[in-house]
């Protein structure tokens, strides 16, 4: 036979050396492995999440979500607009189990409250940590979405580090981004790992958007919850204004060789605040903190950390078309 054609005869139709046939890959096993993975998660965290119907004194009704018991004496981790306004607050675990609960403290900057139950529960779930995950591993999200007890619903991290807006107004970092279905509540319930370790809180949904999911980080709820068991609240330094972003104009960023285009104008300064005895006034823009530019509202409030009560920290304003230095002494926010 002609060399020239000695392929297309060993690819001939019965010819058992045909190179192109293939074995179809198996994935059965793969997918099995998958299934096994969420299924011992669940398990592992199904004894300790909770479906949390929230009573109002000045109504019969309420709105519910979920939440997860993180240690053996009852205490509960869950969404603060979930427990938000609520006087009376009926748990009722996986198991049928039925438990009130007492509220502790509330941050809504992070949207994390934790409750306590009288009810010991032999299984806490575990927590693991939001530091060390990676974009693409396994989340499973589980919850009571609709008032349908302990719903499970799987996915993959879909990215890291997310801001979020919190009601208050202020940003929430280190958020995680998934695209395990999330619906009316599932907020507070929580995000696990292979393991059944919990690595966040769900918390929100993108309404417009699918697989557009968020959960506050584990971490950033585990220093929240000591906050709120030591104080009843998360401490923050405050300097008393109210403000809101504003252009620099464009001379004065040139002549003071500013870094940032932006600053916060003062449009109010508190009575008897860090800022009124520092000397500030309606009407500056604030650029600098500590030595550090402060482009918004956002910056600020990442600068006013608690470790900055009561520290002494230069604050650096324009006014009119003259750059001054004060020095400001950051108190704890009052209450309210």
């Amino acid at each position: 036979m002609d060399p020239r054609f000695a392929f297309l005869a060993s690819s001939l139709p019965g010819d058992s050396t045909n190179l192109n046939e293939h074995t179809p890959t198996d994935d059965t096993s793969l997918l099995d492995a998958y299934s096994t993975a969420v299924t011992r998660a669940v398990e592992h965290v199904s004894l300790s999440v909770v479906k949390i119907d929230v009573k109002s004194s000045s109504s019969r009704r309420g709105g519910s979500g979920s939440g997860f018991v993180f240690t053996p004496d009852g205490l509960v981790l869950t969404n603060s607009h979930v427990v938000r306004g609520g006087s009376r607050f009926e748990l009722t675990f996986n198991d049928g189990q039925y438990a009130l609960a007492t509220l502790i403290g509330e941050d809504a900057d992070t949207d994390t409250a934790v409750l306590r139950t009288d009810t010991a529960v032999l299984q806490p779930a575990a927590l693991g940590s939001s530091r060390t995950l990676r974009v693409g591993q396994l989340a499973i999200a589980v919850g009571n979405p609709f008032g349908f007890q302990f719903t499970v619903t799987a996915g993959v991290i879909s990215a890291l580090g997310r801001s979020m807006r919190s009601t208050t107004g202020r940003m929430m970092e280190e958020v995680i981004q998934t695209d395990a279905a999330l619906n009316p509540g599932n907020s507070g319930g929580p995000l696990v790992n292979s393991r059944g370790e919990v690595i966040g809180i769900n918390t929100a949904t993108i309404v417009s958007g699918q697989g557009l999911c968020f959960a506050i980080g584990i971490d950033t709820a585990k220093f929240v919850a000591s906050q709120l068991l030591q104080h009843g609240r998360v401490r923050r330094s405050w300097i008393g204004i109210a403000g809101q972003n504003v252009p620099l104009p464009r001379r004065l960023a040139y002549e003071y060789q500013l870094k940032e285009p932006t600053g916060i104008l003062i449009v109010s300064v508190q009575d008897a605040s860090p800022a009124g005895r520092a000397g500030l006034r309606e009407g500056d823009i604030i650029i600098s903190l500590a030595e550090q530019s402060v482009a918004g509202i956002d910056e600020l409030h990442r600068l006013l950390t608690d470790e900055r009560r009561g520290v002494t920290l230069p604050i650096e304003i324009l006014r009119g078309v003259e750059k001054f230095q004060f020095s400001i002494r950051p108190e704890t926010k009052p209450e309210g």
